[in-house]
């Protein structure tokens, strides 16, 4: 019996250079399909070497598009590059424009993996004028067009391009392709909230899915579609769906995929109260991310995590996830993962602050005439900060460092926070440790915002009487300066157990005759905003 080697031998001292490259063309593809990169990548550069022998432009431009697929599975982008100009460049001279549009495509996929997304769109858009009426290659493209408007978070744009894309695998009779697209649209209708849309289309994609005996299609469906289900409060079939997903991908062995399931199933647990089962869930999900090197799957999970953990009050674990979820997308954000990182980035910094302003609500229910007292400052001091004409993530800073800058009063006795009288001596050296403890209570956490000065130093006084650390002008960090006049200004306008609320003018004249206190360009720009009111 031969061997597989020398059956090639055979054929390569008996046949033409053409039919040599159509033999290791072939040959490279079957490697390739197994998922020996390598080896294709070897047979491709043979099938190249053959065909430009020949002199067949169509096969020589063919075999070099697939050497620069492979190439770049092999994580050879340079060579992947190489291979795939080279055959726009014989598709060109040959006037072959079909050959010279896959080309095109195959250097557009190129630059969307590297997050090239104008250069990836500019390729995409000759291709498909180059491509004419070949329905396979226009369903391609306009699929690839989608994917770089979903980046962009132009989804009206990629919801466009996908449908092209499914009328064109539709015409072309490509049902894999159909399955896939319907499957994008599924995706893109939920991300629109367009739940009716969303499930037709992922119904539509499982039928076909089923009908190919494409398994983990099948998987993303059910998994994807439960979002769906737990819109329309469907929770017992979005906790079957969940978990036939998480059934297929743990078959399969698809790490990545499970942890999605995993993820759907915890954020249904949670949805339905269920808040143990959910924990456990979203942990398995951040375990599988971290061991398949997914750091779109973690991010997601630990946001989500980070709700269950804010639902059972344990808020430093909570925002110890939101760090390290926000830590994970500002990564992505160098990367291309079909996705609009930026959009991810919004929503999760939503969640961190609706997660600091209730942790700042917690703290102020422990004093009964300080509620709303974290809310107001926050609005003051971003007011203050604008007006100085901050960044629009130093307002960020502001704003979550105006929720938590009286963290550490969770250490204070009530019957301090809450003394009718004037504090003794030794009751006001306890207070003034509330921002050194807030300190401590966040030491672990490191905030993708500079919010520690502010929870240390928003008693600060330019004057140097202040505390704790008795810091004078310029030692002061802005941001804590910002957080004082306005904290100043609530506590001077609201009830407190001392005293009652100075009206909003009385409030001005106090604080005119402690201008000292702050720097003049804060007390100005508080003035200007807040001298109207």
């Amino acid at each position: 019996m031969s061997t597989g080697a020398e059956t090639t031998r055979a054929w390569a001292a008996s046949e033409p250079e053409a039919a040599h490259a159509r033999r290791w063309l072939s040959e490279g593809q079957h490697v390739e399909q197994t998922g020996r990169v390598s080896g294709a990548v070897r047979l491709y550069q043979r099938a190249v070497d053959a065909a430009g022998e020949a002199g067949d432009a169509g096969l020589h431009a063919d075999a070099l598009r697939h050497l620069g697929r492979a190439s770049h599975r092999a994580q050879d982008p340079a060579g992947a590059a190489r291979a795939l100009q080279e055959s726009l460049a014989v598709a060109d001279a040959a006037g072959l424009d079909g050959a010279a549009a896959e080309a095109l495509n195959g250097l557009g996929i190129l630059a969307l993996q590297q997050g090239r997304l104008d250069d990836a769109r500019d390729r995409f858009v000759v291709a498909l004028a180059r491509g004419g009426d070949a329905l396979p290659l226009r369903a391609r493209v306009e699929q690839n067009l989608g994917i770089v408007a979903n980046i962009r978070g132009d989804l009206p744009t990629a919801l466009t391009h996908y449908e092209r894309s499914r009328r064109a695998f539709e015409a072309a009779g490509d049902e894999r392709g159909c399955a896939l697209a319907y499957h994008n649209l599924g995706m893109l209708s939920a991300d629109l909230k367009r739940w009716d849309d969303a499930d037709r289309y992922f119904r539509q994609s499982l039928a076909l899915a089923d009908g190919l005996g494409d398994t983990h299609l099948r998987g993303l469906c059910l998994m994807n579609r439960t979002e769906v289900l737990l819109a329309g409060r469907r929770h017992d079939e979005a906790i079957r769906s969940a978990s036939a997903a998480l059934e297929i991908f743990d078959g399969l062995g698809a790490r990545a995929s499970k942890s999605g399931a995993h993820r759907m199933l915890g954020i249904v647990h949670r949805e339905t109260g269920d808040l143990a089962r959910a924990e456990a869930e979203l942990l398995a999900a951040i375990e599988l991310a971290v061991q398949a090197d997914s750091a779109l799957h973690e991010a997601e999970a630990s946001r989500h995590l980070a709700l269950v953990y804010q639902a059972l009050e344990r808020n430093v674990d909570a925002l110890r996830l939101l760090n390290a979820a926000h830590r994970l997308f500002r990564r992505l954000g160098a990367r291309v993962d079909m996705v609009d990182i930026t959009a991810k980035v919004a929503e999760l910094e939503g969640t961190y602050l609706a997660v600091v302003r209730d942790w700042g609500q917690s703290i102020e229910s422990a004093d009964s005439y300080t509620h709303g007292h974290c809310e107001r400052v926050a609005s003051y001091a971003v007011r203050v900060a604008a007006a100085l004409g901050l960044s629009d993530d130093e307002l960020t800073t502001i704003r979550v460092g105006a929720y938590l800058h009286d963290v550490g009063k969770v250490r204070v006795p009530h019957e301090i926070l809450n003394k009718p009288g004037k504090l003794t001596a030794e009751e006001f050296h306890i207070m003034q440790q509330h921002p050194v403890w807030g300190l401590e209570l966040l030491a672990a956490i490191e905030f993708p915002w500079d919010i520690k000065p502010i929870i240390r130093s928003h008693h600060e006084k330019v004057d140097g009487t202040g505390y704790p650390d008795r810091l004078k002008g310029d030692e002061i960090p802005l941001s804590a300066q910002i957080i004082c006049i306005a904290d100043v200004y609530d506590a001077l306008t609201t009830t407190r157990s001392y005293r009652p609320a100075l009206t909003h003018a009385e409030a001005l004249a106090e604080m005119a005759r402690t201008r000292h206190w702050w720097r003049e360009d804060v007390y100005g720009a508080f003035v200007k905003v807040m001298g109207g009111e």
